[in-house]
């Protein structure tokens, strides 16, 4: 089980940072390639990727939050329905939503939704998924 936590930078490592400042010169277009964002910062490219997708600053004044979330579902009628069900219950509103086609009776789907007026956290909502009939490998990927 993930869980996730905000806390002051000036406990965790200087590295943490400098992925979060990385990752904003790739985002903003200041640097084209990761090599010249790590570069600038001072970092190996394998910190970089160890860490890019694990840290996250909380954007002040943002109206809306977004989280975008990975699962496998089973082709089974009504399972898709379920999953937004259980986001809506939890006061998600779907933003959008990628359905491949099922392979051996299973689909990747990957969820975003605004996370603004979310009822419990996000981990929460994830166990919620994850023990849902037919969903596996639920994995948030990102937060905003």
């Amino acid at each position: 089980m993930q869980k996730y936590y905000i806390v002051d930078s000036s406990i965790l490592p200087e590295v943490v940072d400098k992925v979060i400042r990385a990752r904003t010169m790739i985002e903003n277009g200041q640097v084209r390639q990761v090599s010249e964002a790590v570069k600038r910062v001072g970092i190996s490219r394998g910190t970089y990727y160890k860490y890019k997708d694990y840290v996250f600053l909380p954007e002040a004044g943002l109206t809306q939050r977004k989280a975008v979330i990975s699962l496998m579902l089973h082709h089974d009628r009504g399972i898709l329905s379920e999953v937004l069900n259980a986001i809506s219950a939890a006061n998600g509103s779907i933003i959008t939503i990628n359905q491949n086609i099922p392979i051996h009776d299973w689909a990747s789907v990957v969820i975003s939704f605004d996370i603004s007026n979310l009822e419990g956290t996000i981990d929460e909502l994830l166990d919620v998924l994850r023990a849902s009939r037919g969903v596996t490998d639920v994995t948030l990927i990102s937060v905003e």
